[in-house]
């Protein structure tokens, strides 16, 4: 019995294949459309995985495990709550963070640039690593730590770790406090991230925090940054520094998660983590979307075909009928030759979908991922659309009735 079903199968298998070369170019404009359908669900799908993972990279980028405390306002944080956050059980490091406009002049020429203080955990808690020298340690006064692109293109002249800069801030009188800097290192050539906050590090100059308030005649920090021991804990301990600062503050307890009552913002990673995967998340769905389109409009293709193949047929349909083959033998024949077409553009597209989806993420710049059950999936989703395309079609020819089919002209 297994071998005459299987001689069966060779049978249509020859007729479907006879069949779709004997219309070659309308077989290749139907095939067209589930290419470009597949490929486009190939496209999308991995672009849409290459942006989750882009999202995940910048925000590891911007620390391991940090726990971020900041506000808008002026004079909210000091020493007394750096030592609270430094003291909270689960926190491995904690760095104030402030930004002050100020110039930097080395030889005869001078940048306005952005001054970031800050202390010696900073470097960990960020994640910074350096071309040159080294950064920052608590016990640093008059050393600087500059961007890649300010030490070595912006001043004509390179700037190594041995060099002395001079810096200059300009207090609420007018007064302009300027100081020698020895270059303690040069941050390594880094890109923009979309969570940098200043923007590129490369034209950044780091201070300790210590001396950037001496010489602007201020005390407070403009952020906190923390870092967590582990990954698993992060959430526990950011919750633990909120409850401290807002008891600090005399906030009660009940308004804690409340961010408009607070002077001040905690972020964590994984906050961070979960917006910018509903972010991902979105677009990937939207992209699909755009996608099914596409198959849709070539399975309605290949239903449109196999209802003109079914037409032109008829006759034949009558023959096989009045030779003895069933209306369910009828049905398989039709049925295998829509998903036969199917299959060959969904193996196409998948290959030029993941070619595609290559090329576009090297342009993009995004990390190139392909999940390679892409193709298990652009497989699975060609039959599916060959069956769902054809079995109308098929239907239509095996309920034909042998007699009228012959007398059809």
């Amino acid at each position: 019995m297994r071998g005459k079903n299987m001689i069966q199968f060779v049978q249509a298998t020859r007729i479907a294949s006879g069949s779709i070369s004997s219309s070659k170019l309308r077989s290749a404009l139907t095939t067209l459309g589930i290419v470009i359908g597949v490929a486009a669900v190939i496209i999308n799908a991995s672009l849409g995985a290459s942006f989750n993972q882009f999202f995940t990279d910048e925000v590891t980028s911007v620390g391991s495990n940090f726990i971020i405390a900041y506000s808008d306002q002026p004079n909210i944080f000091y020493d007394s709550e750096l030592e609270m956050i430094e003291n909270t059980p689960g926190i491995s490091g904690v760095s104030p963070r402030k930004t002050v406009s100020g110039e930097i002049s080395y030889l005869s020429d001078t940048k306005s640039v952005s001054i970031v203080g800050v202390n010696g955990d900073f470097q960990e808690i960020q994640g910074i690593e350096m071309e040159e020298g080294s950064f920052l340690t608590d016990k640093d006064i008059y050393s600087t730590v500059l961007g890649y692109d300010l030490a070595k293109e912006e001043f004509g002249r390179s700037i190594s770790h041995r060099s002395t800069v001079d810096i200059a801030f300009r207090q609420e009188d007018g007064t302009l406090i300027e100081k020698s800097f020895k270059v303690k290192g040069v941050l390594e050539d880094s890109k923009e991230t979309i969570l940098g906050g200043d923007g590129s590090t490369d034209m950044i100059v780091y201070i300790p925090i210590s001396v950037m308030n001496e010489m602007t005649g201020e005390e407070d920090y403009g952020a906190l940054f923390a870092m967590a021991e582990s990954s698993e804990n992060i959430g526990t301990v950011s919750d633990e520094v909120d409850k401290r600062l807002a008891r600090n503050f005399g906030i009660p307890q009940r308004d804690i998660g409340n961010d408009d009552s607070k002077p001040y913002v905690i972020i964590d990673q994984v906050d961070v983590l979960e917006e910018t995967g509903a972010l991902g998340d979105a677009l990937s769905s939207f992209l699909l979307v755009l996608a099914l389109v596409s198959l849709f409009v070539g399975s309605i293709g290949i239903m449109n075909i196999m209802l003109v193949t079914v037409t032109e047929r008829t006759r034949e349909i009558g023959i096989m009928k009045s030779v003895g083959y069933s209306s369910s033998n009828i049905q398989s024949l039709f049925l295998l030759e829509s998903v036969m077409v199917s299959v060959f553009g969904g193996l196409m597209g998948t290959a030029i979908g993941g070619f595609g989806a290559y090329i576009i993420e090297e342009a993009l710049k995004l990390p190139p991922v392909f999940p390679f059950k892409l193709i298990e999936i652009g497989i699975l989703v060609s039959v599916l659309v060959g069956v769902g395309a054809g079995l109308y079609p098929a239907r239509k020819a095996a309920n034909m009735n042998p007699v009228d089919a012959l007398r059809y002209e």
